[in-house]
């Protein structure tokens, strides 16, 4: 078996951004930005804008990001979906 092929397999803390919670768990992925977790140990830090703590289908809350109106407008042009008209 061929040695030195695979990557580093760590602890990392995963940062989500949009819920602001943070996780330990291990991964090949690596950072330079490091924090000191709650175990005293200073981990590498990865920021994701996502993850399994503030995705609607994990949590079972839907969030609405909308940009520039888009919710509104889709909402606007299908409120008669539907509907039968008399």
């Amino acid at each position: 078996m061929k040695t030195d092929i695979h990557p580093k397999y760590a602890p990392v803390v995963f940062h989500d951004l949009a819920s602001d919670e943070s996780f330990l768990t291990r991964s090949t992925a690596t950072s330079d930005k490091t924090v000191e977790w709650e175990d005293g140990n200073t981990y590498p830090v990865i920021d994701v804008e996502i993850s399994s703590v503030s995705h609607p289908f994990y949590t079972g809350k839907q969030r609405i990001l909308d940009s520039a109106g888009r919710v509104e407008r889709f909402k606007d042009r299908y409120k008669s979906f539907g509907k039968r008209s008399k």
